[in-house]
Formats: structure tokens, C-alpha cells, sequence
């Protein structure tokens, strides 16, 4: 089956549009309140702070979100997060126009997204299995990732180019992208046998957890994903780079933003035309330690080139990983599980993300920008060479196929 008979599935053609909207719209936002935050407190101490406080809702919301994600309909759940989203963007753009805005009240509006974003992912990493077959799955999955990298490589761009009339029309933008998404969502087409009837209990709270923990394989997974990126995550910093390193400008930033994009939506389009077929473990290895030599290249370099080139190995070996880990797991958990075990991967995520920002944003305050994105590289290696010992099942996976 080719890509273009797996999009005739409508279901799916719309949910890519769908993410591609958010997407676009997320990448927007984060090249905005980066450059904003960093004009109003020039400190990397408050770049981390934007990390940190999107991450936080996971902490508490993981499990609920999870258990939510596998009982009522995961469609809705999403459209009313990105709504809450929306509004949220909306007032930042409200801010702006109107003079009240400061580092505080975007930290609040943040957070709120942040929220918003704990509900809405775990069901959306668990609505493609409902969408296709098992067979075509991973090639689904690499459709979605190159539609979704191809959002990150402009939203980054455009967001810098808006941002020269002002950060509220990069924020009036946004809010009408992520409206969007919702309403687009809403018409996705499910297998009706989505929504479960399990009661609440700790057990079923604590499901997804026990469920990782039972598979090793799973557990080495994503917890990979959490240790390389949180030492390794250098996109925090970029407001700095782009401003005091390689003095390109807000329009410069945007570009930093993208390349990691060009990188990730080349290999995720060439695994969708030649879909990993043997040593998928050794694979994904060996792509987390290029993503750490690329984030080492990445700090030294005072070349623009240079660095984007480095970024664009970054995207490339990054989404390499991605798509084998994603895949993987999906494929490894009964629909029943896949709402809590995507909760549990989120927060492995948002921490290898979010809470990687604000570990880069404070070894930088500590350290300075370049070593604390050098060290982050080296730990990336470190954390790769360490789990192929700890984990020897999953470095020696060979193919990616429903084993359970």
C-alpha cells in the first residue's frame, strides 16, 4: 500500500489537517513567547521558567488524564482542551494589544495551556490506532509525522516574520489555528469501540504505570526518550543564541526553530516511502547518539550555517527515534491500555521537553549558554550507551510488529 491509498482514509487525512493546524500554531507560539520573554527579562533563568510550567500540570494530571483518555471519547477530550488552548492564546493577544501583559502573567497563560495541552495529548497519540489497521500503522505514522514536521519547519519562520507587527498578531494567529484543530477533530471518523465502561479505581488509575512496568521493552522505550532529550535539549537556549551568539534576530530565531524541522520532515518522508524493516533497535540507538553529537556541534558553532546544519542532523536523527519509539509502543499495548499508557508517555515527554527547558535554561544560568549545551550533548551519549547495557531486549529488537 502507497501513501497517497493511505490517505484516501478521510478519517486520517483529516486528523493530519488537524495536527498540522496545532502544530503550525505551537511553533508559532513557542517562537513568540520565547523572544517575548527573553526581550522583557533578558535571562535564560526565565526562558527555563516556560518549561517549567508547562510541564507542571502533568505531574498532577498524568494519571486522571490517562484514565479519562480510555473511558469517554478521546475526539471530544481533545477539541475542548484545544479550545481552552485557544482562549488562552486569545488573551495573550489581548494582553498585548491592551499594555497589561508581563513575564508573569505569560508564565500563568502558559501554564494554562499547558493544562489544556496534558488532555489533549495522550488521546491523540492514542486516536490513530482507531483510525487504521495494524498493518498500515507505521506508514500512518510516518504520514503524520512528516505532515506534522513540514507545520514545524514554516510555523517557526512565520512566527518571526509576524512577530515584526507585534506579538499579538502572532498570538490573534495562533488562538484561530488551534480553534481550528478543534473543530476540525470533531469530524474524525473512530472504531465505535473507543469508550470503556471500567470503573474509577486506583487500580485502573494506576493501570498504565503497572502496565509499562510489566514491559520492560516499553519502559526502556521512553524512558530513553526522557534521559537523552532532558540532557540534550538545546531549543530553550535559542532566544540567546540567535540574540547574543549568532545575532540573526527574531526572523533568525524562527529559522534555529525550523531546522530541526527540515531535518526531521526529510527522514520522516523517507521512512514513509521505505518504512524500517530490521535492527529497528540498534536503529533508534544509534539515532539518539548522532542527536547528542548534533546538539555538541550545535553549541560550539558561532557559524549561522553551521548551526543549521547542525540543527537539520538534530531533526533528522530526533525523528528517527521518534517514529520507531511511537510505533513501538502503540503497537505493544491493547486499545484498552493505549489512553493511560499514552498518559505515562507524555509525562515522560513533557519532562525530556518541558522540564529539559528549564534544566537547560538553569545550568545556563549557572554555567553560561555554550557549556550547558555542550554538557546536555555529552549527557545524551552517556544516556544512550548506558541503556543499551541496561536494556539489551530492546537494543536487540529487530523488527516492528504487534508482539502481544
Amino acid at each position: 500500500m502507497n501513501n497517497f491509498t493511505t490517505l484516501r482514509n478521510k478519517s486520517l487525512a483529516l486528523l493530519m489537517t488537524s495536527r498540522v493546524a496545532n502544530t503550525l500554531a505551537i511553533q508559532m507560539l513557542t517562537v513568540a513567547v520565547g523572544w517575548q520573554m527573553y526581550s522583557l527579562t533578558h535571562s535564560a533563568f526565565y526562558l527555563g521558567l516556560v518549561g517549567l510550567v508547562q510541564f507542571m500540570p502533568m505531574i498532577f494530571l498524568t494519571l486522571v488524564v490517562g484514565h479519562v483518555a480510555d473511558r469517554y471519547d478521546r475526539k471530544l477530550i481533545i477539541s475542548i482542551s484545544q479550545m481552552v488552548g485557544a482562549m488562552s492564546v486569545f488573551l495573550l493577544a489581548f494582553g498585548n494589544f491592551h499594555g497589561w501583559i508581563s513575564e508573569e502573567r505569560i508564565l500563568i497563560l502558559i501554564f494554562i495551556i499547558g493544562i489544556a495541552n496534558s488532555f489533549q495529548g495522550p488521546p491523540m497519540q492514542a486516536l490513530l490506532p482507531n483510525i487504521v489497521s495494524d498493518e498500515v500503522f507505521p506508514r500512518a505514522a510516518a504520514l503524520v509525522a512528516s505532515a506534522s514536521q513540514f507545520a514545524v519547519i514554516i510555523g517557526p519562520g512565520l512566527g518571526g516574520i509576524i512577530y515584526s507587527f507585534g506579538p499579538g498578531a502572532v498570538y490573534t494567529i495562533t488562538g484561530l489555528l488551534i480553534f481550528t484543530s478543534s473543530v476540525l477533530i470533531l469530524f474524525v471518523s473512530v472504531r465505535k469501540d473507543q469508550v470503556k465502561t471500567e470503573s474509577k479505581n486506583l487500580k485502573t488509575l494506576f493501570a498504565g504505570i503497572s502496565f509499562i512496568r510489566s514491559r520492560p521493552v516499553i519502559l526502556g522505550a521512553i524512558s530513553l526518550d526522557l534521559f537523552a532529550v532532558l540532557f540534550g535539549g538545546a531549543t530553550a537556549l535559542l532566544p540567546i543564541y540567535a540574540s547574543k551568539i549568532l545575532f540573526i534576530g527574531s526572523f533568525g530565531l524562527g529559522v534555529l526553530r525550523s531546522a530541526p524541522a527540515v531535518g526531521a520532515l526529510l527522514m520522516s518522508a523517507f521512512l514513509a516511502r521505505y518504512p524500517l524493516k530490521k535492527n529497528v533497535g540498534r536503529t533508534m540507538f544509534l539515532a539518539v547518539i548522532f542527536f547528542g553529537v548534533a546538539t555538541i556541534i550545535f553549541s560550539l558553532s558561532t557559524s549561522f550555517i553551521v548551526s543549521i546544519l547542525a540543527l537539520i542532523l538534530l531533526g533528522a536523527s530526533d525523528v528517527i527515534s521518534v517514529v520507531i519509539r511511537s510505533t513501538f509502543v502503540q503497537m505493544e499495548t491493547p486499545d484498552t491500555m493505549r489512553g493511560r499508557v499514552s498518559s505515562v508517555n507524555m509525562l515522560f515527554i513533557g519532562t525530556s521537553n518541558q522540564l529539559g527547558e528549564f534544566e537547560s535554561g538553569l545550568t545556563a544560568s549557572w554555567l553560561g549558554t555554550v557549556p550547558a549545551v555542550f554538557i546536555g550533548g555529552i549527557g545524551t551519549i552517556a544516556v544512550a550507551l548506558l541503556w543499551m547495557k541496561l536494556f539489551p531486549e530492546l537494543l536487540h529488537i529487530d523488527k516492528l510488529e504487534v508482539r502481544r
